[in-house]
């Protein structure tokens, strides 16, 4: 009798790893009941990873999506399934002990069966504690191993990290191959090694199709005892995403495996309606490489779940990069080319970060240390002349231990920073605060929802949850939406190296009237032509002079004067030193402080909070 074997249907995970968004309620709670007849799934992954968070940043509330979401699967016995990632929850830094209780209660609450919990490190000391909480929220703890490759990362290391998390109580193991560079003999015998230790032990491979392996890997993964495999469908297969349903369905039946049919009436509806989402307004996020494979992603190993936002934020790198270039006399820059730049950075700097996994949130780390190196040396300055708090805090130790050594250069630079290295548990930096929080959302008002959803939110995501109910993200949203469709559907005769996202980007100049000095932001249309001044931006600033300098921002995003309640704001007449931080800003999802490159007393401070900075903006004005 042949073994029979599952399939899940990772649709969260198919439009993260495309672009930014994800489908609205409405549409999730439309597309369900075609997926259900389809009839050939196991399980269903619905949440968990980035949903909540851009749920919130596009103005939607994610509770009530993931209620009605779950619940026709949930109805048809078709288990659900969410991604968390273990100390940091289901954001990009670390949550404390009783926020993450709360989200394991929470998502059984609201319909999701299993938690698939790794840590950004494969620290197992993070997943333990996952596999805990799990189970006493009444979840099917699945452990999950991110696979990736290096002289560090072997299969006796996967091995015997699974045999540390099933001692544990893990109830399942998941080899995660967040970027596919799994090699496929490797993944089979990874999962062979799992079985040797527990036999009845289910194994879920998820293996992202980037360079090409993961349709091996799911073979060898399921001839080495596998029990369920992660696809993803048209329209977003392949690519950054997941390996096509149809294709691991026909090789597997090949390979003599049991499968339930495909009903393919069905499944054309579910490719329909995905389409449809993708027209609606999903697809102004998706950048068209995204849609294919790259061999070249072999060699960086990042993985398919950043790729959509990597592709969205080169735009705008792009544009910072090229005006240095110009500057400087240099020849333009293709987005090409600065990807391939950032790929060979992030090969040369991942051994001497300590090879973290290169999976969210530290695969944006290391991405974002590369292509601010990058940024930064097309500016002719050093490399690791700006790293963001949270890549430090990876680097020392406070969010777990790497695999391997940072280099000595990175130490050095810690020194002269005094920053110092941690060896103890990451989880005693990070003490319990969901009654602070209470009392919090007690002052503003606001309602704790049902099973306390609410509060696991705002908890979770304070400033998203906090421009979430006062209507701030959906305003945004929808005027940055409109300005892309408004993009896409002009006579475009752009320059080369544009897209029509990169030729929408708003433009900031510097006019001089009389002797005074005003910031304007234009917008562009199509034809790169201006449509739009920004009365609002349009802030007037005092001349320099002799006596006058200016601290530029290094880098394009939002400007904030302080970061951490109880922070102090440098304001006018304020004396600063070179290496005090003057604010910060918000970008590729991590918070960069910027110092001061230069000393005297603060005259001006240029933005507010909140406020779109460019690369090269004037943040600070200091008379020496």
């Amino acid at each position: 009798m042949s073994k029979e074997i599952g399939l899940c249907l990772v649709y969260r995970d198919m439009w993260q790893s495309s672009g930014k968004y994800m489908p609205r309620k409405d549409q999730l709670v439309k597309v369900a009941g075609p997926i259900v007849e389809m009839g050939c799934w196991r399980r269903v992954e619905t949440n968990g990873g980035g949903f909540e968070q851009i749920n919130l940043l596009y103005g939607e509330n994610p509770n009530r999506s993931v209620r009605e979401w779950t619940q026709p699967f949930n109805d048809a016995g078709i288990q659900t399934q969410m991604l968390e990632r273990g100390l940091n929850g289901l954001r990009m830094y670390p949550v404390p002990m009783d926020v993450r209780e709360l989200m394991f209660r929470v998502k059984k609450k609201q319909g999701t069966d299993i938690s698939r919990s790794f840590d950004g490190l494969n620290d197992t000391r993070s997943i333990i504690n996952s596999i805990k909480l799990a189970k006493k929220g009444g979840m099917i703890a699945q452990a999950a191993l991110c696979i990736t490759h290096s002289p560090i990362h072997s299969v006796d290391y996967f091995v015997n990290m699974a045999g540390t998390l099933i001692d544990a109580g893990a109830d399942e193991i998941a080899v995660k191959d967040m970027a596919g560079i799994g090699r496929p003999a490797s993944i089979g015998k990874i999962v062979a090694g799992i079985k040797a230790i527990k036999k009845d032990i289910l194994v879920q491979y998820h293996g992202h199709s980037g360079p090409g392996f993961s349709v091996v890997s799911s073979l060898e993964a399921a001839r080495a005892g596998a029990d369920i495999i992660d696809v993803g469908m048209e329209p977003l297969s392949w690519g950054t995403g997941h390996a096509d349903l149809l294709t691991v369905h026909a090789m597997l039946r090949d390979a003599g495996f049991s499968l339930p049919d495909v009903n393919m009436k069905s499944y054309m509806k579910v490719r329909s309606l995905t389409q449809e989402f993708i027209d609606d307004f999903l697809g102004y996020y998706i950048d068209p490489k995204n849609r294919l494979m790259n061999s070249l992603l072999i060699g960086p190993g990042l993985p398919g779940g950043m790729m959509g936002s990597l592709m969205a934020d080169l735009e705008k790198n792009l544009v910072s990069v090229n005006k240095a270039r110009e500057k400087n006399g240099e020849p333009a820059m293709s987005q090409d080319d600065l990807l391939i730049k950032l790929f060979e950075e992030v090969e040369h700097i991942w051994p001497k970060m300590g090879y973290p996994p290169l999976v969210t949130p530290y695969s944006q780390y290391v991405k974002n240390a590369a292509l601010m190196n990058v940024m930064q040396m097309n500016k002719g300055k050093e490399r690791w002349s700006m790293l963001d708090d949270n890549t430090w805090d990876m680097m020392l130790g406070k969010s777990g231990q790497l695999p391997g050594p940072v280099a000595d250069e990175l130490k050095a630079l810690a020194k002269t920073q005094k920053r110092e290295f941690f060896e103890g548990d990451p989880h005693s930096l990070y003490p319990n605060e969901l009654e602070k929080i209470r009392g919090e959302m007690k002052e503003k008002g606001w309602e704790f929802g049902e099973d306390e959803e609410e509060l696991l939110e705002y908890a979770m995501h304070p400033k998203q949850y906090i421009d979430y109910k006062s209507g701030k993200a959906k305003k945004a949203f929808d005027e940055d939406l409109a300005q892309r469709k408004a993009a896409a559907s002009a006579p475009a005769a752009q320059a080369p190296s544009q897209t029509p996202a990169m030729a929408a980007l708003p433009q900031t100049l510097m006019v001089d009237v009389n002797g005074e000095a005003f910031r304007v932001t234009v917008s562009y249309d199509g034809d790169s032509q201006p449509k739009s001044t920004s009365e609002t931006q349009a802030t007037p600033q005092p001349s320099s002079n002799g006596h006058t300098q200016e601290i530029l921002a290094p880098l394009e995003g939002k400007f904030f004067a302080t970061k951490d309640a109880g922070e102090k704001a440098i304001k006018p007449g304020d004396v600063i030193k070179k290496g005090d931080t003057v604010g910060y800003i918000e970008a590729m999802k991590v918070i960069n402080a910027i110092s001061a490159d230069k000393e005297g007393t603060v005259v001006e401070v240029c933005f507010k909070d909140g406020q779109e900075v460019y690369d090269d903006d004037v943040l600070v004005r200091v008379k020496s």
